[in-house]
């Protein structure tokens, strides 16, 4: 069993660092090109938000996909022992908070940053500066930055954190 349990747990922490490669990309090398070729901030805006739509939903396959490899296989060998808190407890609730981190910005965050976007007469960049609408459009975005840099460090330390899972049957 533990040959399963180390296939598993590579398959798990693949997925979750091609997830995180995907985000630094975005982050250090997408973004700032976007932000510095394109003619208009507003459009460099609109195509980094549908690539963080897209980077959510490929949270959503990188944060379940390792939790169904590292958990499934450990199950019931856990649910015969009576083990406290161990290292798969541990690693379950980190999946866990990740998930609902990627639940609240792909059905909160990101439809909030959207409707606010449609409510603009225009570019975020032609509002005055201190104009409720900037200010609650720079506060959501600020949101979603966080919750990315939030799925990144948990994407990270799941990958990194199956290297301590239990792995004799």
């Amino acid at each position: 069993m533990s040959k399963t349990f180390a296939r598993t747990d590579a398959l798990a922490a693949a997925l979750l660092l091609l997830w995180a490669g995907m985000v630094l990309g975005f982050a250090f090398l997408m973004a700032p090109l976007l932000f510095s070729l394109l003619p208009s901030r507003d459009l460099a805006g609109q195509i980094a938000g549908q690539v963080v739509g897209r980077l959510d939903l490929m949270a959503w396959f990188a944060f379940g996909g390792a939790m169904a490899l590292v958990l499934a296989p450990r199950w019931l060998q856990e649910v015969r022992d009576a083990d406290g808190l161990g290292p798969q407890r541990l690693w379950g609730a980190a999946a866990l908070v990740a998930l609902l981190v990627c639940f609240a910005s792909a059905f909160i965050v990101t439809p909030r940053l959207q409707e606010m976007r449609a409510r603009m007469n225009g570019p975020v960049e032609t509002l005055e500066l201190g104009s409720p609408e900037r200010t609650a459009y720079q506060k959501a975005h600020g949101i979603s930055r966080q919750f990315m840099g939030l799925r990144l460090l948990l994407a990270l330390a799941l990958a990194g954190g199956v290297a301590v899972l239990p792995r004799k049957s």
